[in-house]
């Protein structure tokens, strides 16, 4: 693995091995912070993408505000995108994911703390695009339309508090899973914890409402391009019963794009007959 490289909001290139970040900021003691990850890839072309780039730094200022931090210095992350561009070795990596990073910072005061991140895609999350995934359906303790009117469970912000996420992705991997899709206590479907659902209802592509849960730039992606490809994508009320008497059904995200969910359960699901249409639409 391509170690990772580490730039600063002044467009410099930093030591990833040596101490950036305080041992009281609250990005680490609290999870005090906010995040927002980009692919970057290299095209058949030979040009290097940085994906919604622009889109990713709009929902990395959203949350901020959200959380009520500073707003973050966009030239300056677009600095360091540039500075992370141009160190990256793409023949040997040809795909990575940056990470913009902002924390309140020390918890005793001062500024915040930010940084940008770029290592490579990991090898699971390319695999996934062609084989699929397994996903098992978790409940989460919250209706989305709940959360919405919470602003205290921050509904729309990419915050640093990712353990629960986390904890759901290994939970589902320790029983034999490769991810999840969180069930609300009404029954109705929500997102992943890294993703967010679409599925294929007779030649409909139909989404969960955002309410309550992360904006994904993936799926205005997919909205945005899909009529040109003679599709519709819309947001529905979706139940398990939903997922599993699907056409076929994926999971959207940033860093892998899209992969098609194989099973619930283990009760399989067919690919979808859109696959290939909506691999195309998102240039996988």
């Amino acid at each position: 693995m391509s170690a990772p490289l580490l730039a600063l909001l002044d467009g410099t290139l930093a030591d990833v091995t040596v101490p950036l970040v305080r041992a009281d900021d609250l990005g680490v003691v609290r999870g005090d912070g906010v995040f927002d990850a980009t692919l970057v890839r290299r095209g058949s072309d030979g040009a290097v993408h940085v994906r919604d780039r622009d889109a990713h730094l709009d929902r990395l200022e959203r949350s901020a505000e959200i959380l009520h931090l500073p707003e973050p210095d966009r030239a300056g992350y677009e600095r360091a995108i540039d500075a992370l561009v141009a160190a990256w070795d793409f023949d040997a990596r040809p795909e990575a994911l940056i990470r913009l990073v902002l924390t309140r910072g020390p918890e005793s005061g001062g500024d915040p703390t930010a940084f940008a991140l770029m290592a490579p895609l990991s090898a699971s999350a390319i695999a996934e695009r062609e084989r699929g995934v397994a996903i098992t359906l978790l409940g989460r303790g919250h209706d989305g339309d709940e959360v919405a009117a919470m602003p205290w469970l921050l509904p729309g912000a990419k915050s640093l508090s990712y353990s629960i996420n986390m904890a759901a992705k290994r939970h589902a991997v320790q029983h034999g899973f490769d991810d999840v899709v969180f069930v609300a206590p009404s029954g109705a479907l929500l997102e992943g914890p890294t993703s967010t659902l679409v599925i294929d209802r007779g030649g409909a592509l139909l989404t969960p409402a955002q309410d309550g849960i992360l904006a994904s730039i993936t799926l205005e992606h997919l909205m945005r391009d899909a009529a040109a490809a003679g599709l519709d994508v819309s947001f529905a009320p979706l139940r398990p019963d939903d997922l599993r008497a699907a056409d076929g059904a994926w999971l959207l995200s940033s860093g892998r794009l899209v992969a098609h969910i194989t099973s619930v359960d283990g009760r399989p699901l067919p690919r979808s007959p859109l696959d290939a249409d909506i691999r195309r639409i998102l240039d996988v």
